[in-house]
C-alpha cells in the first residue's frame, strides 16, 4: 500500500465515520496529509485528518481520531491505529500490505513514479539560450542540467515538453564578437568591448583557413564573413558541448528570424490596434503597468529602432501560436525584471499571464583546495561547461547542478565531486545502484530468483524503512514537477541509498555457505530489485547514468 493508497483509505474511512454520525462529509479537505513520523516508534505513517476536520463538525479531535482508528482497524491493511497527542493518528501497516509497494514497483518498472498531473499540457521549456559569443559558462551549465531535468520531470507527469534554445543572433553583442574575431585574425589587440580567450583565436584561424581571401575583402564584406562564420562555428561548438553533456533541444529558435519574418512588426501593430501600445515622446510604450509590471516599457525607441523587449513580445506570441499553453523561461540571476514584463506582455497580447513562468537561477562558483577558481584559460574570462566536465565528469556535474534549489547560489567543491567516496553524493547513489546490480548477478549464479509471493516476510525494521522510502517516490516526483524543483529527486535518492545501505548491513539477502535458498531470500531479492529500479528511475530524471559496475 503506497502513501497515496493509504491517504485514499483514510479519506474513505473518515467520510464513512462522519456520514454514519449524520455529519457533513463535505468538510473533508481536498488533500489529506500522510507522513512518515520522525520517530519510527510512533508508527509507519501519521495523519492529522481528525485535527483538520473536527472543529468543522463540532467534535473533539481526539474523539474523531478514535472513531477513525476504530474503523481503520477493520481493514486488513492496517495492523495498528493509535491516537496520539491532540488528535494525531499513528498507523502501522500489515506486513503484506506494506509489501505491496515492492510489487507495485516491480510491475511498473521504469514508469514507477510517473503520473498524469500535466496530461494535455503543451509546455515550451526554454533554457540555456546563451549568446553564441563564447562557450557555455557556469550559469548556462546550471540551466543545461536543471532545465533538462525539469523537462524530464514534467514529461513523467504527462506533459508534452518541447525543449527550446533561443539563439540570440540579433544585436550588438554579435557585432562585438565579429570585431573580436576580425582583430584576432589581423593579429590586433582585442577591442575594448570585445571578447578574449583562446577560442577567439581558434575560430578566427579556422575562418581564415576556410576563407583565405577574407582579409582582402572590403571592410563591410570582411565583417560580415567573420560575423556569419564566427556565429555558425561558435553555435556548432555550443550544440556539440550540450549534446555531450546529455542535453539536447527540440527547437533552436533564431531571434533574428523574428525581425526578418516581420513577426516583430506584426506584434507591434497588433498591440497598437488593441490599445496596449501608445506613443509618448516619440517612442512607443507597452501598457505593461496595466498587467502587473511596475512601469510601462519602451518597445519602439524614439529613433525608430526596436527595444529588446520587442523581440521578446514577438517570441512570446510565436510560442502561443505554436500551441503552447505553458511557456517556462529559465533565466539568469540578473533577469528578475523579466518576470513581470513577460507576464504583462502575455496579458497585453490577450493570453493568460499565468501561461508564462519565469524561473531565476542563482550563480555557481567552483572551489578547489578551499579557494575559488576564477578563470578559464580557454574562455579567458569565465569558467565554462567544458571546464566543469573536465574537472568532475558529466554525471557529477549534472547531479551537483540539480541537487540544490535554483534560488540558492552554489559552490562546487571540485575535490569532493571528483572523489570516489561516500562523501560524494552522486558516487554514494550510483554505488548503491551498482551494488544492487552485483547482488542480482550473484543471485543468478546461486539460482535465487526474486519473488513477490512472500513479501509478507519482510518484517525487519530496516526492511520496513526501505519499503516505505520506495513508496514515497511517486509523491516526490509529483511535487518536484509541480514546484519546478528537481533537487527534491536528488535529495530523495540520497535518502533511498542510505535506507538501502542500512538494510543491507542488517539483512542478509542471499544464502551463504551450505544454506539453502528460502522464501525470505526471494522476498529480499525482490526488495533489492525494486530499490534498484527506483534508483535507476530517479537518476534517469536527473539525466545521470545508473552504472551496473563501479
Amino acid at each position: 500500500m503506497t502513501p497515496a493508497d493509504l491517504a485514499e483509505l483514510i479519506r474513505e474511512t473518515t467520510a464513512r465515520v462522519i456520514s454514519e454520525r449524520g455529519l457533513d462529509v463535505q468538510v473533508l479537505p481536498e488533500r489529506l496529509t500522510v507522513e512518515r513520523p520522525r520517530n519510527p516508534e510512533h508508527g509507519d505513517y501519521a495523519t492529522n485528518v481528525a485535527m483538520q476536520v473536527a472543529k468543522r463538525i463540532g467534535t473533539a479531535p481526539r474523539d474523531l481520531a478514535g472513531w477513525i482508528a476504530e474503523e481503520l482497524m477493520t481493514s486488513p491493511a492496517i495492523a495498528a491505529a493509535e491516537v496520539a497527542g491532540p488528535g494525531f493518528l499513528n498507523l502501522r501497516l500489515a506486513a503484506d500490505a506494506q509489501g505491496k509497494i515492492v510489487e507495485t514497483v516491480l510491475q511498473a518498472g521504469s514508469t514507477y513514479g510517473h503520473g498524469n498531473e500535466y496530461g494535455g499540457r503543451e509546455v515550451n521549456l526554454e533554457f540555456v539560450s546563451a549568446n553564441p559569443t563564447g562557450p557555455i559558462h557556469l550559469g548556462g551549465t546550471r540551466w543545461a542540467a536543471a532545465g533538462d531535468s525539469l523537462g524530464r520531470l514534467l514529461e513523467a507527469q504527462g506533459a508534452k515538453v518541447t525543449r527550446e534554445y533561443y539563439f540570440n543572433d540579433h544585436g550588438a553583442q554579435i557585432d562585438r564578437f565579429a570585431r573580436s574575431l576580425e582583430a584576432a585574425a589581423a593579429g590586433a589587440p582585442t577591442p575594448e568591448d570585445g571578447y578574449a580567450g583562446e577560442y577567439i583565436v581558434e575560430i578566427a584561424g579556422a575562418i581564415v583557413a576556410e576563407r583565405p581571401d577574407v582579409m582582402t575583402l572590403s571592410a563591410d564584406e570582411r565583417f560580415e564573413v567573420f560575423r556569419s562564420l564566427g556565429v555558425s562555428r561558435m553555435f556548432a561548438h555550443i550544440k556539440r558541448t550540450l549534446h555531450e553533456f546529455g542535453t539536447d533541444f527540440d527547437v533552436y529558435f533564431h531571434e533574428n528570424s523574428l525581425f526578418e519574418s516581420g513577426a516583430v512588426e506584426s506584434a507591434v501593430n497588433d498591440l497598437k490596434a488593441n490599445g496596449n501600445l501608445y506613443e509618448s515622446d516619440g517612442a512607443w510604450w507597452l501598457r505593461s503597468s496595466s498587467y502587473g509590471d511596475d512601469k510601462d516599457r519602451v518597445v519602439i525607441k524614439s529613433d525608430g529602432n526596436a527595444a529588446y523587449i520587442a523581440g521578446d513580445i514577438a517570441y512570446l506570441r510565436d510560442k502561443h501560436e505554436r500551441g503552447f499553453n505553458l511557456c517556462i523561461y529559465m533565466l539568469g540571476a540578473d533577469h528578475h525584471g523579466y518576470i513581470a514584463r513577460l507576464k504583462a506582455a502575455a496579458g497585453a497580447l490577450g493570453y493568460d499571464p499565468d501561461s508564462v513562468e519565469v524561473l531565476i537561477g542563482q550563480l555557481v562558483n567552483l572551489v578547489r583546495d578551499g579557494k575559488p577558481v576564477r578563470m578559464s584559460k580557454r574562455a579567458g574570462t569565465v569558467i565554462t561547461l567544458d571546464d566543469l566536465v573536465e574537472a568532475i565528469g558529466v554525471d557529477a556535474a549534472r547531479y551537483v547542478l540539480t541537487r540544490s534549489s535554483f534560488d540558492n547560489s552554489l559552490d562546487i567543491d571540485l575535490e569532493l565531486w571528483a572523489s570516489a567516496s561516500n562523501e560524494n553524493p552522486v558516487y554514494y547513489v550510483q554505488y548503491a545502484h551498482a551494488r544492487l546490480c552485483s547482488i542480482a548477478r550473484n543471485a543468478a549464479e546461486l539460482g535465487v530468483t526474486a519473488a513477490a509471493s512472500s513479501l509478507e516476510l519482510l518484517t525487519h525494521d530496516r526492511e520496513g524503512d526501505l519499503i516505505r522510502t520506495l513508496g514515497e517516490f511517486p509523491a516526490i516526483v509529483k511535487t518536484a514537477a509541480a514546484l519546478r524543483e528537481p533537487h527534491r529527486v536528488a535529495r530523495y535518492l540520497e535518502e533511498l541509498a542510505g535506507a538501502y545501505h542500512r538494510f543491507y548491513d542488517k539483512c542478509r539477502v542471499l544464502p551463504q555457505g551450505d544454506e539453502q535458498a528460502a522464501d525470505i531470500h526471494s522476498a529480499r531479492l525482490a526488495l533489492c530489485e525494486a530499490t534498484r529500479q527506483v534508483l535507476s528511475n530517479g537518476l534517469a530524471l536527473l539525466g545521470v547514468s545508473a552504472p551496473e559496475r563501479m
